[in-house]
């Protein structure tokens, strides 16, 4: 039986299977610390409490199980916010455990002292402060359970004292936690409003999300039946992408192929677990149902007309009795035309003559980088122009996991999220952070966790000394760029004095055959590529007006570049289509 409250906790995260807590030791958190110490929970020492919430929130995406993550009282909680954002909005499920200063001084300005219950209150989905032993064995559950029910992260904050406190039993730490999912389907009328506009449309669209994880069997069900393609926001993209005989590619800031196109042509649009926050790259005059188990969601980002809560599968389920098999495929086959036709002049790009361009073009890098990775690899991605590598050229095949700050857009999330993946994941399975240097250069220090727990993580480096997003940001503004280019930075040689095994890249002919070594190294590297840090530049003849705003005209123009493979998916996509009597391709 535990002794203190601090044991009480740890010994409930172990009954949990909880392995590890992500943290940074400190005096308010000492008696948790020493409770971990004896006990089966590894303490996983960062250098920033941020990256410890990064590393937990990715723990739990990739093994689906509770993560835990600590900060002291102070700036040990404030570290703690950035990555509590992130991995609240990724719908982690995470327990931060947030130290607070001895009960007796709260409220009187003392040494380091914050308002923890405040300070998260934005990042969670159950903040509460432990007031003593009794209390604090309730909330525990309370806690755990929230955030394991899909409520987001759960923060405990514990003053010092309170933690060293005698343990008293609670009957709810008794009870077994529920993470199940039900399913929930739409009322009727819903239902029936949308079957209606589906039977009288002609030209549909169906563009998903992340909403889409365990309904891509339903969701092609039903592009079959209405002759629809298929497109897909970024969060969306592990599911919907890979061997989708309807794909168009993605829309937004990083989209690609046909999309936009689909989007305007349709006579109705269908959104389907998606919170797609880019209201400017929605069609605004196409009716537009939308599905959602976050009724909250429906018609935040565009007009809806056709409102649906419930689970996308579920819906679906219910939907496709309901609707009137489509016969003329007529606008799915030139939309997959158009997607092969806006795919296949950028192969060359990164194709031709490749050994000769100086410095790396990141594309081919990251079409290298897909070429040689597992088949079953997590990749993570800093927020910027990693991005826009990953949603294009990392390929999703039903076993690739792909992490990201998805919404909440931060740098430096790459690294220390692929540390939380690769501690989970061990040798068993490899995973790849695809670093920018802005993003590296913001939690450098996380080399010496890589170090010091020798994660086995691969850190690929797309070393281009500049912050390459936000210059096109200022650029398609019409301002000149400032403060975004920085000094070259050698970061292998960084890794290397930190005990990593590094590598570097600069010449193209080297990108395939030191990758493909790096990827074979048993345990932590770090592979430093200079590539092009004017990839995106804005062609001349593109005019302000068409690229003010990051409109549909400027994604499609400005940040269209090569999408490897998924050309062979789109010319392929047009040998299958069914052809109407007469139509030709």
């Amino acid at each position: 039986m535990a002794r203190t409250y601090a044991e009480q906790i740890v010994n409930t995260l172990e009954a949990q299977g909880v392995r590890r807590i992500f943290g940074l030791v400190g005096d308010s958190l000492n008696p948790i610390v020493d409770a971990v110490k004896r006990s089966s929970i590894e303490w996983f020492h960062v250098r920033n409490e941020e990256a410890a919430a990064f590393a937990a929130g990715a723990e739990s995406l990739v093994t689906g199980n509770l993560a835990v993550c600590a900060g002291s009282c102070g700036p040990g909680n404030t570290h703690l916010v950035q990555g509590l954002y992130d991995s609240h909005r990724n719908g982690a499920k995470v327990l931060a455990i947030a130290s607070h200063i001895p009960s007796q001084f709260i409220g009187s300005h003392y040494f380091q002292e914050t308002h923890p219950e405040a300070l998260f209150q934005e990042c969670s989905g159950y903040c509460e402060m432990v007031n003593s032993a009794t209390q604090g064995a309730t909330i525990l559950h309370h806690a755990i359970q929230s955030t394991m029910a899909g409520n987001g992260v759960s923060v405990l904050v514990i003053p010092g004292d309170i933690a060293a406190d005698p343990a008293v039993d609670s009957p709810q730490l008794a009870s077994t936690i529920s993470a199940s999912r039900p399913a929930a389907h739409p009322e009727t009328f819903e239902l029936e409003a949308l079957a209606e506009a589906i039977n009288r449309a002609g030209k549909i669209t169906i563009f998903g999300g992340a909403g889409c994880r365990d309904a891509r069997d339903q969701v092609f069900a039903l592009a079959g039946k209405v002759k629809a393609p298929v497109g897909h926001a970024y969060g969306g993209k592990e599911f919907l992408h890979y061997d989708n005989p309807y794909d168009v590619g993605m829309s937004g800031l990083l989209g690609y192929g046909a999309c936009s196109e689909a989007f305007e042509e349709a006579d109705l649009l269908i959104l389907l677990g998606t919170d797609f926050p880019y209201s400017e790259f929605l069609p605004r005059h196409t009716d537009t149902a939308q599905i959602d188990i976050k009724g909250r969601n429906i018609g935040r980002r565009t007009t809806v007309k056709y409102p649906v809560t419930g689970d996308v599968a579920a819906t679906i389920d219910d939907l496709l009795p309901l609707i009137q098999e489509k016969t003329d495929s007529t606008f799915l086959a030139k939309m997959l035309r158009k997607q092969e036709s806006n795919l296949h002049h950028v192969i060359e790009a990164y194709t031709k003559n490749i050994e000769k361009q100086v410095p790396i073009h990141p594309e081919y890098l990251s079409y290298v980088l897909d070429d040689l990775a597992d088949e079953d690899a997590v990749f993570t991605a800093d927020t910027g122009m990693c991005n826009v590598w990953q949603a294009r050229y990392i390929n999703p095949n039903g076993k690739r996991q792909l992490l990201a700050s998805f919404r909440h857009g931060t740098m430096a999330n790459a690294l220390s999220q692929g540390i939380g993946a690769a501690a989970a994941n061990g040798s068993r399975r490899q995973t790849i952070a695809m670093c920018g240097d802005g993003g590296l250069g913001m939690l450098m220090g996380e080399l010496l966790t890589l170090k010091l727990h020798q994660v086995p993580l691969k850190a690929v480096v797309y070393n281009n000394s500049t912050l390459g997003m936000v210059k096109l940001e200022m650029l398609v503004k019409g301002l000149p760029d400032f403060g975004t280019d920085h000094e070259k930075v050698n970061y292998a040689d960084i890794a290397t004095a930190c005990g990593i095994k590094a590598f570097r890249i600069e010449d193209p002919k080297d990108v395939r055959p030191v990758l493909a070594e790096a990827l074979a190294y048993d345990g932590p590297a770090l592979i430093d590529v200079v590539t092009d840090p004017n990839a995106l530049s804005i062609p001349p003849e593109i005019s302000l007006e068409q690229v003010a705003g990051f409109t549909r005209a400027a994604t499609k123009t400005v940040l269209e570049g090569g999408v490897g493979k998924m050309f062979d998916l789109a010319k392929s996509n047009l040998r299958n289509i069914p052809r109407p009597s007469g139509f030709k391709l």
